[in-house]
């Protein structure tokens, strides 16, 4: 039996997160979605109720969507899901879990590469995060799980961008863009989005490409010109990176041409995995690795890592490696430096 591919959405209280979901299961896709929600609000599912059951963990919805609250864990409620789903009693193709407001993606993602009973049959696919244009700045200067929301995104959806300037979006864009450069950003409008942009965006595929956002990979990346007043919230020097938020998240790129070692690789990132782990929350790569043809594609969420081998490189292709680490303060120098030292 294949896989059934999850999608995590998270986003901080009020960034439309609700919206999104409830436009994904009214519009006729064809898709049958298992929805597990730990904010179960009624307007979701007001009058489109079919059946429930006894424990009233599970309703379906008219358009052949199923929508279950975590009364348990979310462990728990996926092998609910999965017995019934073996047994004919539920029918879906995939599943949606939307987090709180103020919860950590990090443990949700993990649910599925630590438990071999949930690994065997769900795929997590993507994490997809909301941000709520008008309140973002705030949450994310005053609140680490806006942040960490941020850091672990494969996709931003920016709502309620009418409500500020252009300058200001901008100016949101390009903080998101610093603390996660891999996550696609695009603004939305009530939730409408489509669902290819939610789905299957493969997010959590060694062999997905790795969007790192081209700005970013700039040498001179961290001093892009953006209208900044250097007041009272800015007391960094001059020669300092332009931002006004010290966030804790941030994003730093790794590349080189040169070959990495691969022992020397493997024992590095081992390391670094092991002090550092709690806090690296999204690292991905593409890597020119001594000794193969193929790129060897490489990830992982906290302590959780992995890599296996891509295409074979081009016949004129430049063999460069490649990586993005997303973390809570994490030392870039100490990574940079470490890692150099694994090239051959």
């Amino acid at each position: 039996m294949s896989l059934i591919p999850v999608t995590i959405l998270t986003g901080f209280l009020g960034s439309g997160k609700t919206t999104l979901l409830k436009r994904v299961l009214t519009e006729t896709h064809g898709h049958k979605i298992a929805v597990i929600e730990n904010e179960f609000g009624e307007e979701n599912i007001d009058n489109e109720i079919l059946v429930s059951d006894t424990q009233e963990t599970i309703v379906q919805m008219s358009n052949g969507c199923i929508c279950c609250t975590i009364r348990e864990d979310l462990r728990a409620t996926l092998q609910l899901l999965g017995a019934k789903k073996r047994k004919g009693l539920l029918d879906f193709e995939r599943v949606v879990v939307e987090t709180t407001g103020l919860a950590d993606p990090g443990p949700v993602a993990q649910t599925f590469f630590m438990d071999e009973e949930i690994a065997e049959q769900f795929l997590l696919d993507a994490i997809v995060t909301l941000v709520d244009a008008k309140h973002a700045q705030t949450q994310l200067d005053e609140r680490q799980e806006a942040r960490r929301q941020i850091g672990f995104a494969d996709q931003v959806f920016i709502s309620k961008s009418d409500l500020v300037s252009a300058q200001q979006l901008q100016q949101l864009q390009h903080r998101i863009s610093h603390m996660n450069p891999r996550a696609p950003q695009r603004t939305v409008h009530f939730g409408e989005v489509a669902v290819s942009e939610v789905f299957d965006l493969r997010g959590f595929n060694l062999n997905a490409k790795l969007d790192i956002d081209p700005d970013f990979l700039k040498e001179d990346g961290h001093d892009h010109d953006h209208d900044h007043d250097h007041g009272e919230h800015c007391d960094h020097p001059s020669h300092a990176h332009h931002h006004r938020h010290d966030d804790d998240v941030k994003s730093f790129v790794f590349r080189s041409e040169r070959a990495f070692h691969p022992a020397k690789l493997e024992d590095f990132l081992g390391a670094v995995v092991n002090i550092y782990g709690p806090r690296m929350l999204r690292y991905k790569g593409v890597l020119n690795m001594q000794g193969t043809e193929s790129k060897v594609i490489f990830q992982g969420v906290h302590q959780l890592m992995g890599s296996d081998l891509g295409p074979a490189w081009g016949a004129g292709e430049q063999r460069q490696s490649k990586m993005v680490f997303i973390g809570i303060d994490l030392p870039r120098d100490i990574f940079l430096q470490g890692l150099e030292q694994c090239l051959v």
